[in-house]
Parts: C-alpha cells; sequence; structure tokens
C-alpha cells in the first residue's frame, strides 16, 4: 500500500469553494486511478469523483452536479478536488483513495480501492 495524505479541509459558508489535495508517497501512484469519497456519520462512504492515469477520464456523483473538478500533477504526485457552489449537505469527511490494479477504469465503489488517507472534514455552514 502506498501513503495518502489529504488536506485543504475546513469550515466554508454554503456558496464558497475548497480544494482538497492528496499527496501519494509513490511516484507509481501516478499511473493509477484515483478517487474522492465521503462520508457523514452514520452513512456509507460514497464516490464523489474518480480519475484515470493521465487525466483524461474523469466521473463524478450526480450530486456533483457540475460543481467540483478532479484534477491530478503527476510531477507532484498530487490530486485535487476544487469544490465550488458548496452547499451544507457537502458536510462531510472526504477521503482520498487509490486503485492500484489499474490505470483506466475509474471505479466507484469503495472495494475497488486498496489504500487510503485518513480524512479531512469538510464543513458548509447555511
Amino acid at each position: 500500500q502506498v501513503q495518502l495524505v489529504e488536506s485543504g479541509g475546513g469550515l466554508v459558508q454554503a456558496g464558497g469553494s475548497l480544494r482538497l489535495s492528496c499527496a501519494a508517497s509513490k511516484r507509481t501512484l501516478t499511473l493509477n486511478v484515483m478517487g474522492w469519497f465521503r462520508q457523514v456519520p452514520g452513512k456509507e462512504r460514497e464516490f464523489v469523483a474518480g480519475i484515470n492515469w493521465n487525466g483524461g477520464s474523469t466521473h463524478y456523483a450526480d450530486f456533483v452536479e457540475g460543481r467540483f473538478t478532479i484534477s491530478r500533477d503527476g510531477a507532484k504526485n498530487t490530486v485535487y478536488l476544487q469544490m465550488n457552489s458548496l452547499k451544507p449537505e457537502d458536510t462531510a469527511v472526504y477521503y482520498c483513495a487509490a486503485d492500484s490494479t489499474t490505470f483506466a477504469v475509474v471505479h466507484k465503489t469503495i472495494d475497488e480501492y486498496d489504500s487510503w488517507g485518513q480524512g479531512t472534514q469538510v464543513t458548509v455552514s447555511s
């Protein structure tokens, strides 16, 4: 497994923006599919966005509705999640994950990902 470290979470008012970052410990991770998930207490962890190895393919959950953008910087071994027009219902712990089994197919289920970060809290006030 590789180590993933998220950052960028915090408290923001509704309509505001945050950019989450996920730094990976291994350069080879730049060849893997990466994903962002989120979880609120009492609910299952859910897929938010995913990106293939070169950024040429991205996928989003329906609730994103064009507000979030996932991207990656191979030189920095980092994946980003730019979140705009945040809503109170976006409040959750956001997790970065890596799928080491593929570089092309973006899966949306947690079982497909084998490395996880510790999570970063995002709180959106109304």
